[in-house]
């Protein structure tokens, strides 16, 4: 056991090479290990729509022989479908790998334990739970997003010492970290209200990843077509009636399986008041600047916040 916790281990630090690029698809890796213990292939899924971990693995094995006596680690379940690529619980069949061990199951509706199904149908030993707690968080946006059918929701905001947010508080390695932070969900959502305010341009050009769908609520159409947030890169303009559940349920269909709240005050609270979040980051300033608009009220939550100093600015992060 404690030695498939190591090789476990090890396909997690791979999984997390994908952190950046992998999305819609969760984060996965692989490690492929021989009768003496000797790592004889490794690989993580490196970008939507490219191979997948399990297959880059078999890759980078140099003797194919051994395959046929090795174990296989996988964060994952092993696909079983047919996508942009081949099931990987076939290919491993096809491979003859005779032992697998899996750290938490897949809840997307097309795989969701039929990889297993495959792979034991075949013969193939099958263990599964490995490390699972730390292979579920790894992957908490994906999980979120095929078990609740709606994006995972990140409110982000900064504020004064005083409990402001008007004016600008992030320091400039702070709002590094927040582009950052933009780079790993797939969507960014602000209001009508802020994206006339501020005109932002809602990119990660202060951080090297690709810059996330822009989303905008706008109910009453108010938008003008010259501002900046609309001159490069996706953006989607939710309007009319629809709840904020069932715009989140709209953008899940889309392939969106995360999003970044950066709105103002209002639009915070009305997430929060829906119960739709399920990360809330907050910079807090050591500065009072007196200013006009409040920061929003924390939901209620039992949950116990992280709490770090960056370039003296408190981060106080909140997960359910």
């Amino acid at each position: 056991m404690e030695t498939d916790e190591k090789y476990m281990r090890r396909a997690l630090e791979l999984a997390r090479h994908g952190e950046l690029d992998a999305s819609p698809n969760p984060m996965v890796g692989a490690v492929i290990v021989d009768t003496s213990g000797r790592i004889i292939g490794e690989g993580w899924h490196r970008r939507c729509g490219e191979g997948h971990a399990e297959v880059n693995a078999v890759a980078s094995v140099k003797d194919r022989d051994l395959l046929k006596d090795a174990t296989m680690y996988v964060t994952l379940e092993p696909c079983s479908h047919y996508g942009k690529t081949p099931p990987c619980a076939d290919m491993i069949v096809e491979n003859g790998i005779p032992r697998v061990v899996i750290g938490t199951l897949d809840p997307f509706a097309k795989v969701a334990g039929r990889g297993v199904a495959k792979l034991l149908d075949a013969g193939v030993e099958v263990m599964t739970g490995m490390l699972e707690k730390e292979c579920r968080e790894l992957n908490r946006k994906f999980m979120t997003a095929h078990s609740l059918q709606r994006p995972y929701i990140t409110l982000k905001w900064a504020q004064s010492a005083d409990g402001f947010i008007d004016g600008h508080i992030s320091t400039p390695l702070n709002s590094m970290l927040v582009h950052k932070l933009r780079a790993t969900h797939d969507a960014i959502l602000i209001g009508s209200g802020t994206a006339l305010a501020d005109n932002p341009t809602l990119t990660t050009r202060f951080y090297a990843g690709k810059s996330p769908v822009k989303v905008v609520l706008d109910r009453r159409k108010r938008l003008p077509a010259d501002l900046r947030l609309f001159s490069d890169g996706d953006v989607i303009v939710i309007d009319g009636e629809m709840t904020l559940a069932e715009a989140m349920h709209t953008l899940y269909n889309k392939g969106i399986s995360s999003v970044l709240v950066e709105g103002g005050a209002q639009i915070m609270e009305s997430f929060a008041k829906d119960n739709l979040w399920d990360e809330i980051r907050v910079e807090v300033s050591p500065e009072h600047i007196e200013g006009k608009i409040k920061a929003p009220s924390l939901p209620k939550t039992d949950t116990i916040p992280d709490i770090r100093v960056v370039d003296g600015h408190k981060i106080i992060s909140y997960k359910k």
